[in-house]
């Protein structure tokens, strides 16, 4: 399993269709600083695929004031969620 972490937003980007093609069946996603507008529901759609696998950085949306528009499809995680999703990964690939 590979974690890909993606930084910018897919409202503003089209990195995260990179990303998307990139991915195997058992990659995850983790959606951190503007990526994680993605996890809102007006562009969480773009995520669909990964049902089980799509996670964001909670502190990162905190910040952002957007924690309540998170939708409930995407797991929230907290730094050592982060840490956890890390060690489980053969690797980690960053999209920016």
């Amino acid at each position: 399993m590979l974690l890909h972490i993606l930084n910018r937003s897919p409202a503003t980007s089209e990195v995260y269709r990179q990303a998307l093609a990139a991915m195997g069946p058992d990659d995850r996603l983790l959606l951190i600083e503007d990526g994680v507008q993605g996890a809102l529901g007006a562009l969480v759609d773009r995520f669909a695929a990964l049902e089980g696998r799509l996670y964001a950085q909670e502190e990162d949306l905190v910040a952002r004031g957007l924690e309540p528009l998170c939708d409930p499809s995407v797991a929230l995680i907290d730094v050592e969620g982060f840490l956890t999703l890390t060690e489980e990964a053969q690797k980690t690939v960053s999209w920016f």
